[in-house]
């Protein structure tokens, strides 16, 4: 899974052979939007009409079996939680869990999962987050201030599972 902020609500995530962008509206000045969707699979927004599932009880969708694969990856399933949530099932990858706000209820799933959390409160919702289950991997996309916030909140309640920052225009694979 390689994973790019570009700012504000903007993403561009490769998952599962597909390349999903998210928010690409409203992406940040400098950014060409042409660029940005060039070659996506899909275009999708915090707010679209997505399925909502309940955080607390979902799971990620089996494995396919080799003998019933065939030559190509099942499409995305993409997944509302709530309001600003966005959770990405794809094959061959972890479960990505997009987070712009409030942090929903989450069941045992996410400590296999990557959690990202983007926008203003960083601090805050790392602390709700915290409160719950530890993600495999917890990256944090926001202002340097917001980050310095977020870390020292994270620091202590971490088990186990990593944190990183995001930086604007650089991808990391997750």
């Amino acid at each position: 899974m390689k994973l790019t902020w570009f700012g504000n609500r903007t993403f561009r995530i490769h998952a599962g052979g597909q390349i999903l962008v998210v928010e690409a509206e409203g992406a940040p000045e400098g950014i060409d939007r042409n660029e940005l969707v060039s070659g996506a699979d899909r275009l999708v927004g915090f707010d679209n009409d997505l399925p909502v599932a309940a955080g607390a009880e979902w799971k990620p969708r089996p494995s396919v079996r080799l003998l019933d694969a065939g030559e190509t990856l099942r499409p995305v399933q993409l997944w509302s939680l709530g309001s600003g949530t966005l959770l990405l099932d794809a094959d061959e990858d972890m479960p990505l869990l997009l987070l712009a706000g409030p942090v929903p209820t989450l069941g045992r799933w996410v400590e296999r999962a990557v959690v990202m959390l983007a926008g203003p409160h960083l601090a805050a919702r790392a602390e709700v987050l915290s409160g719950t289950v530890s993600p495999r991997l917890l990256a944090l996309a926001g202002t340097d201030t917001e980050l310095d916030a977020a870390f020292a909140v994270w620091r202590d309640h971490a088990e186990g599972g990593g944190v990183m920052a995001l930086e604007p225009g650089m991808a990391v694979e997750a």
